[in-house]
């Protein structure tokens, strides 16, 4: 192997650099009045730690210092590693190219692809050296987490995860020798590019994920054909326009989260989940949420019962005169559903819903993943304090909340792609859906934070009170299809899988492959990911064990949860055009509400 391959084909022009390097330093100097400027904005409101993560560090601090020989034997360990790297360095410098990697990067890790990592001794060692700290940095503090209670462990295995990503040296010009290439077959253009970019997202708040020019909702994004019928201060209800003669009798409701939009299920006519249930016959309603701002900041979790679902199967039966639908409903949108399912039960109106799909819903937050670090007393105060001064929280904290628990490949390398490679961002619909972020309005979303994520009262029989009714989700007799993501980070698998274990009624799981939205928005003509279903009649009681009799099918799993949906469907009449019930559009969809920016 060479060890030069980071090396340009031709040297950069003297004049020209010189000239983009001088550029580069004057918006450098933009960038940094910029930034102190914001930072001397905001530093009077901001809490010493607003994260909580001192504290924890400094318990983590204590446990390192009460084992100082279990830390030496890690030490130990590293420079062994480090020696045995530095020698098979040392032997390709002079020549001799077949000793072994020390450490390789996860097959999955998208960070070191260039050749040059591999090909050039000095980045490979530069990549090695990195993985090799990395790696001793994370089990020091997995060994001295295990004195620490749960939360304060994983908060720190957290935020080290989130100093080894940033420290990485893909992220640094003078490392990273994609961007030495670009660097100097451009004259240093890349960087200029790259300080524009900067500023750019500087303006906007965020980093651009994708060409925010490249879409538009309602022209190339939530196009499936339909009509607002109804609306509410929270939602509007979407009907859509059928594409077969007959439909089945019952409706089917897709109730989204309200975190995001709901077009996230409409996105292009290739992978459009809502045009594909369309095009299966179904009369298709869906509940697009406001993007709420200070004057709906009193709405709470009550209301978004009582306006959300509840208001739809009113106007569903206004619109059809069909007083049973079926739903399908996505993460907390699915939490909202259960909710509403005991609700009704408890009002003996169970009959309303003849079935449920949920879609990486949690109901037990028991284990309720990464997003569980955010979630303390301190950090949930601080939260409430900022929501006050507005009445809602801002979609951009969200969208960086979710961002960070998949830093690599939702923040750096956006770093990289835009700022220091100074490439545009590439369209993406998916991205740009992710980056469509919404508000929360003060009162529910505490409430949601508290009582589910922080006090997990959910799951306990009669702990919470929805508009005047005490919760019991184990008197949920509805038939229920439970579709979890293997690689979720947000509602992970196995913590979804305790649903099985609480509803009354027939369940059926189904497991399919990717994360948190791939593994849904995954259309059966592409056949990208595949799914897990198991025929065993009796769900154990451990997602392990149900993993051990699953099957892997390939490809998509909508056909499956369309084919358990047809026996609640009802037979076949004549396709319902919207507005030829009671209730008469108001407007075209996707509707204004979904257009609304933060």
């Amino acid at each position: 192997m060479s060890h030069s391959s980071a090396a340009p084909d031709s040297m950069p022009d003297a004049s020209t650099f010189a000239q983009n390097m001088g550029k580069a330093a004057e918006k450098c100097q933009v960038i940094m009045h910029e930034f102190l400027a914001r930072q001397t904005q905001d530093l009077p409101n901001l809490p010493y730690d607003p994260l909580n993560i001192g504290s924890a560090f400094s318990e983590l601090l204590t446990r390192l210092a009460s084992d100082p020989i279990r830390l030496w034997e890690r030490q130990f360990r590293l420079w062994e590693d480090y020696l045995h790297l530095w020698q098979n360095t040392a032997q390709r410098l002079i020549g001799d190219d077949n000793g072994q990697p020390v450490i390789s990067p996860e097959p999955r890790d998208k960070r070191f692809k260039d050749k040059a990592w591999e090909e050039n001794a000095v980045f490979d060692f530069l990549k090695q050296s990195y993985l090799l700290s990395a790696r001793w940095m994370q089990h020091a503090v997995t060994d001295a987490s295990g004195g620490l209670d749960q939360h304060t462990a994983r908060k720190v295995d957290f935020y080290t995860r989130q100093f080894v990503d940033a420290l990485s040296p893909s992220n640094f010009l003078m490392t990273n020798p994609e961007v030495l290439k670009a660097t100097i077959a451009s004259n240093g253009e890349n960087l200029v590019k790259g300080l524009e970019h900067m500023l750019e997202d500087l303006e906007r708040g965020k980093i651009s994920m994708t060409d925010f020019n490249a879409f538009r909702v309602g022209k190339n994004l939530a196009t499936t054909p339909g009509k607002v019928i109804y609306q509410n201060d929270l939602m509007q209800l979407i009907q859509y326009e059928p594409t077969t003669k007959e439909v089945y009798k019952t409706p089917l409701l897709i109730i989204p989260a309200w975190i995001n939009k709901y077009y996230i299920l409409d996105l292009q006519a290739e992978n459009s989940c809502v045009k594909w249930m369309v095009d299966q016959g179904h009369t298709v309603f869906i509940i697009s949420w406001v993007n709420p701002d200070e004057r709906l900041s009193k709405k709470t979790f009550d209301d978004y019962m009582i306006e959300g679902p509840l208001a739809a199967l009113d106007a569903i039966e206004q619109a059809t005169g069909e007083t049973e639908v079926s739903i399908m409903a996505y993460c907390l949108g699915g939490t909202l559903t259960a909710v509403t399912l005991a609700w009704l039960h408890a009002k003996k109106q169970q009959k309303r819903v003849k079935s449920v799909v949920y879609l990486t819903t949690m109901i037990d937050f028991a284990e309720a993943g990464e997003l569980s670090v955010f979630i303390d007393e301190e950090q949930l105060k601080m939260l409430e304090a900022r929501m006050s001064e507005k009445g809602y929280l801002d979609g951009t904290e969200m969208a960086v909340t979710f961002n960070m628990l998949r830093a690599n490949d939702l923040i750096w390398s956006f770093v990289v792609n835009n700022y220091l490679l100074g490439k545009d961002p590439f369209p993406f619909d998916l991205l740009y859906w992710n980056a469509d972020s919404t508000r929360m309005p003060a009162a529910m979303h505490s409430f949601y934070l508290r009582n589910m994520y922080q006090k997990n009262l959910l799951v306990k029989p009669g702990a919470l009170t929805i508009a005047g009714v005490p919760i019991d989700l184990s008197t949920i007799t509805t038939p229920s299809y439970i579709l979890s993501t293997r690689e979720d980070h947000i509602a992970p698998w196995k913590s979804t899988y305790a649903a099985t274990q609480v509803y009354s009624g027939p369940t059926r799981f189904v497991l399919a492959a990717s994360g948190h939205i791939a593994g849904v928005v995954n259309p059966p003509a592409k056949k990208k990911y595949s799914h897990w279903v198991s025929d065993s009649k009796k769900l154990p009681k451990s997602p392990e064990k149900w993993f051990e009799t699953a099957r892997e099918i390939p490809g998509s799993w909508w056909p499956d949860a369309n084919d358990w949906q047809k026996p609640f469907a009802g037979p076949k009449i004549p396709a319902r055009k919207p507005g030829a019930g009671k209730l008469k559009p108001i407007e075209p969809a996707p509707g204004s509400y979904v257009k609304a920016m933060v």
